[in-house]
């Protein structure tokens, strides 16, 4: 009977090789759940993609071009942002869990939560000061 040890790891591409570092392939259902996170940020990234757009294009009439134009940007450029730091953590757990090293803090959860944030308290201190 043979051990998984013993099975031959199929070789990688060059460049894959590059990017993950060396180390053991992982248990598949690892890579596989480090692959669904990675496309649940760019999930979220689209839906603040989509609201960074409505905000431009349905709120004409409730705010102003200025608070329009600080919300609607602050959308888009938080979406950028998870979007490309999420490739990066997927690659950065990926090389962690095939070296056997602890998995990396997720950097994109201030990112997100402080961004979300800003946007927040811009439109509501701009709904408060809008006269009735």
């Amino acid at each position: 009977m043979t051990s998984p040890e013993d099975a031959v790891t199929p070789s990688r591409g060059r460049l894959a090789s590059r990017l993950l570092a060396g180390g053991r392939e992982p248990d598949p259902r690892f890579t596989l759940a480090n692959e669904r996170t990675f496309l649940a940020w760019i999930r979220t990234s689209l839906a603040l993609l989509a609201g960074g757009i409505a905000v431009e294009a349905f709120t004409g009439s409730v705010f102003d071009p200025l608070t329009r134009k600080v919300a609607g940007s602050g959308l888009l450029l938080i979406a950028a942002l998870l979007a490309t730091t999420a490739g990066f953590r997927w690659m950065r757990v990926e090389r962690a869990m095939r070296q056997g090293r602890p998995l990396p803090l997720p950097l994109l959860v201030p990112v997100l939560a402080t961004g979300g944030a800003v946007v927040a308290v811009v439109l509501f201190v701009f709904i408060l000061m809008r006269p009735a």
